[in-house]
């Protein structure tokens, strides 16, 4: 090893599985792929796999003593996250998705960025990409700020502080401090540790020159699943963190009642129990609705909803699918909590 590899900080990467056959091999290669000169490691949390995965994974490890696993029965990512940064060596934690490939030098800018900035986490840009027709559809819809709300790593800000990051590259000493992810939040986790991070006095930091590649779920009901799980959770967030939740989380379900009311005002019109000044009044509830269905006919037949018709269709359907997914989750999740909510995307159950 050169002198300056031993002037490196060691890099554990952590990563937690679950049914992931079809990305976890490219995953792991673009791990193993990094530019960096430093010690490195690669700590997978198995959750009970029923497609393979675990095979696949044992199979790397066996070729490669860098790659090492431990048991996650219990499925959920904060929980498998948290055993694989207990069970790590190295001053530096680099979070990966199973549905991830990172760039080779995310790593090595991403820990020069950390010393830069004095941060206790940097995250970057997830670049969402599609293998068919509807996955591409997603993943334009990922990649637009109307999709997923204008979050930095979504639609590429300039470089500085951040609310959340995507991944993450993290001091371990920072997540020991905060005492790791809280095993309690099944989804949002991210959001919700990086609350906790800045308000203990640190950094979060957002770099555009990070690029991740994130492969979305593949059909209408693993979206449909991912998407209300992930809204259910949000409104949870709400319920534990009230004000501390950006304005941009609260619009798919003002859409949602928007469009319930929408339909209630328009069936009390037609049958004649709304009438006069009140039915004109109420009739201002349509503008919401119409509005979105205005943006959304913009984008999605323009070139952000892809090359040709067919690909602006899928992206027109998908687009509202994800809103209203999540919209309708975090209603739930407001008024009755998450409790036990899974994301069933993962499980495939």
């Amino acid at each position: 090893m050169t002198p300056e590899a031993h002037a490196l900080p060691g890099v554990s990467y952590v990563i937690p599985v679950l049914n992931e056959v079809s990305y976890i091999g490219n995953a792991i290669r673009t791990v193993l792929a990094q530019d960096y000169a430093g010690d490195v490691e690669v700590i997978l949390a198995l959750g009970p796999s029923t497609d393979g995965t675990n095979e696949v994974v044992n199979g790397f490890a066996a070729a490669d003593p860098r790659i090492v696993t431990v048991l996650n029965p219990d499925t959920d990512i904060p929980v498998g996250l948290n055993l694989a940064i207990r069970a790590s060596k190295y001053p530096i934690i680099v979070r990966v998705d199973a549905h991830s490939e990172l760039e080779p030098s995310y790593t090595r800018r991403a820990i020069e960025t950390l010393d830069r900035t004095g941060s206790a986490n940097v995250g970057g840009v997830m670049k969402a990409q599609g293998k068919t027709p509807f996955q591409s559809a997603v993943a334009r819809a990922y990649n637009s700020r109307f999709g997923l709300g204008g979050g930095s790593y979504h639609g590429g800000a300039e470089e500085g502080p951040a609310e959340s990051a995507y991944l993450g590259v993290f001091r371990t000493e920072v997540l020991k401090e905060v005492d790791y992810f809280d095993e309690t939040i099944r989804r949002g986790e991210d959001w919700e540790l990086n609350l906790r991070i800045r308000a203990a006095g640190h950094s979060v930091w957002f770099d555009p020159s990070l690029e991740v590649t994130y492969w979305p779920r593949e059909s209408w009901t693993k979206l449909v699943r991912q998407f209300c799980a992930t809204g259910i959770w949000r409104g949870e967030l709400v319920r534990r963190y009230a004000g501390r939740n950006p304005w941009r989380f609260f619009a798919p379900p003002a859409l949602v009642l928007a469009l319930v009311l929408s339909v209630v005002v328009f069936v009390l019109q037609v049958t004649g129990v709304l009438t006069g000044w009140a039915s004109v009044l109420l009739s201002l509830v349509y503008a919401g609705p119409a509005a979105y269905l205005v943006l959304l006919l913009l984008l999605s037949f323009s070139r952000a909803g892809g090359p040709g018709w067919p690909d602006r269709w899928r992206f027109f359907l998908v687009l509202p699918t994800m809103h209203l997914s999540w919209g309708v989750g975090f209603i739930v999740g407001v008024i009755r909590g998450a409790r036990d909510t899974t994301d069933t995307s993962r499980t495939g159950i």
